[in-house]
């Protein structure tokens, strides 16, 4: 049996009548849930919209193998009342983003709890949480990095107060099946070589996904497609070297199954493709009767190829690695290195491929290389670690404790006081923050004869600003509606340019967006060139790096295996100030880890 200490008297009461919403069921979120339940907690609702896979096994400990293919907050919901029969569970097999979990929804709650996967649904719960004024705890791992902090309206910065340097890791579904961005396309490249000539990874699969639950909402369907493999050979269960070694590394058979066959399939999955531009497949032969090659001017490592000649490199570079891999002997594994010639002109190639293939602007050999940083693996004690963090911030709230609510560094090595844990004080809103400011205004430089009003709802409003359905209105006296959330409603604005509207320099657009009770003010500020492939700048933002931390003047307390190590803080002045500055060193790590934020 379970033996652990319990809460006693009104917080013990608290815990056992206050009811939480969980978002996420994966890495962090199977950790959290056992955790709940064994503190007490009676009264939780989970919602996750993925389903089980194999490569989860090795850390989702709620998980076995009999589940794969099933609603990963079903199953949850399920083992974790094995052991607390009498907690009252609710699972959601949903997105968090879908409209019926309205600010009424999240009122429901006392606290809400992150373990979530991607940027998005982050800015989109903290908004949530900001607009129902519920406390929110927020976290995140990356390898062994791991980061907890907690959201208050009014009290404490959101999680958007703060720029976030661009993500680097992205749910598997994202790099598989429905790439929007060169690096998924880079990233996939990398997993391919692994899948072709290094050591396979289950977390690295490269195979259209047939579990994407975008592509099915119902939870049987969902389950359906990710044990059909059994019936109907599903690649997804053979394994790529095996496939590729049986075709003697034919270059040619490759390119047709990598770019061809699975993209047509990627097509049959039409509930991908109702908001997307679809893929279009690549055919080696057709292709080669019509090939050209051309490149843009400029260094080697500069050029961008056409799609030819982006063929021939995969062609070449796939000989040369079957050559390295036959020489290295039976069951040998090449490791990827971007300085090795050969594995960065497979990446090179195979990644331009997949971009052109998703109508994306194709990268030059330098670009890509800067691009293919490490791959993150997740370490099952982080989550563990993080997701018992994540309770003890929760019962500070509930004893009405939040002054004493601290963001928390997990760190690989210990620092100079041989802590891995570091606390470091909350910070106060960002006066200038563009969802949490009393009225929130951004300034964005673009070309108003360039930018598409389909740019803007996608790309900026949408991608840029986290809003979900955005209704936008031009500050012209006249209210003029240029995106409506209303299905079909402004359909026909969207292949306008932003001047045919009378947008110009020092124009102000309204959007809002119903969903987050969020309204933001958006200045235009017109200019005729921006950078390369860039097709707008949010003015005051060095893209691509996070904020130096900003120091507190308040004593942190180090924290060791979740418990205060000492009852009275330091007096000593130097004390104080080498504990902030660990926290800035840590913030700067930490925020790679979880603002970035890892596969959990």
């Amino acid at each position: 049996g379970w033996a652990t200490p319990r809460p006693q008297g009104p917080l013990a009461d608290s815990i056992s009548t206050c009811k939480v919403l969980v978002v996420g069921a994966g890495g962090i979120g199977c950790e959290l849930l056992k955790n709940l339940v064994l503190t007490g907690f009676k009264n939780i609702e989970v919602i996750d919209l993925d389903t089980i896979d194999v490569s989860n096994l090795n850390r989702q400990f709620l998980f076995q193998k009999k589940h794969v293919g099933k609603s990963k907050a079903q199953v949850a919901k399920e083992s974790a009342l094995q052991f607390c029969p009498s907690a009252n569970i609710t699972a959601y097999h949903d997105s968090i983003m879908n409209p019926e979990y309205n600010v009424e929804f999240f009122r429901k709650f006392m606290l809400v709890m992150n373990a979530l996967d991607n940027r998005a649904a982050r800015n989109h719960v903290n908004r949530m949480c900001l607009a129902a004024d519920i406390p929110l705890i927020e976290s995140g791992t990356a390898g062994y990095l791991g980061q907890v902090t907690v959201i208050k309206k009014g009290m404490t910065e959101c999680y958007e107060c703060q720029p976030k340097p661009a993500q680097k890791t992205f749910p598997g579904c994202t790099i598989r099946n429905t790439p929007s961005e060169p690096i998924h396309c880079i990233v996939w490249a990398k997993y391919l070589f692994n899948q072709l000539f290094g050591e396979e990874d289950a977390d690295q699969e490269v195979s259209p996904d047939t579990a994407d639950p975008e592509a099915a909402w119902n939870p049987e369907e969902t389950a359906a497609r990710a044990t059909a493999s059994d019936k109907d050979g599903d690649i997804k269960r053979v394994s790529t070297k095996e496939w590729a070694r049986s075709t003697g590394y034919d270059s040619v058979k490759l390119f047709n199954k990598l770019f061809k066959d699975d993209i047509m399939y990627l097509l049959t999955m039409d509930k991908l493709w109702k908001k997307r531009k679809a893929p279009t497949p690549l055919d080696w032969h057709q292709l080669e009767n019509s090939g050209m090659l051309s490149a843009s001017p400029g260094l080697k490592d500069q050029q961008v190829l056409d799609v030819w000649g982006y063929c021939q490199l995969f062609q070449h570079s796939v000989e040369t690695l079957r050559s390295q891999l036959q020489e290295k002997g039976e069951g040998a594994e090449l490791v990827w290195d971007k300085d090795d010639p050969p594995a960065m002109d497979f990446v090179t190639a195979a990644a331009n491929l997949r971009m052109h293939i998703f109508s994306m602007n194709m990268k030059s050999r330098f670009d890509v290389k800067s691009m293919a940083g490490n791959i993150i693996p997740a370490i099952a004690t982080t989550n563990a670690v993080i997701a018992g963090l994540i309770v003890l911030e929760g019962l500070k709230i509930l004893s009405g404790e939040l002054e004493s609510c601290r963001t928390i560094f997990l760190n690989k090595c210990p620092n100079l006081r041989k802590k891995l844990l570091v606390p470091c004080v909350l910070d106060p809103p960002s006066a200038n923050c563009y969802v949490c400011a009393s009225k929130p205004e951004v300034t964005v430089k673009l070309n108003v004869h360039k930018t598409m009003v389909l740019t803007l709802q996608d790309k900026i409003v949408k991608e840029r600003f986290g809003m979900v359905a955005p209704d936008v209105q031009i500050e012209d006296g006249k209210g003029t509606i240029l995106i409506s959330s209303e299905e079909g409603e402004t359909e026909g604005n969207n292949n306008k340019f932003l001047s045919d509207f009378g947008i110009r320099n020092g124009s102000r657009l309204q959007a809002d967006d119903f969903l987050q009770d969020y309204t933001l003010l958006i200045n235009v500020l017109h200019v005729e060139d921006l950078e390369r492939d860039v097709e707008f700048e949010v003015v005051g933002e060095a893209p691509d790096k996070a904020p130096p931390p900003q120091t507190n003047q308040e004593e942190v307390n180090s924290i060791t295996n979740g418990n205060k190590d000492s009852a009275q803080p330091s007096t000593s002045s130097k004390a104080v100030r080498r504990d902030l500055v660990l926290c800035q060193k840590l913030s700067s790590q930490a925020d790679r880890c979880a603002q970035q934020i890892s596969p959990e």
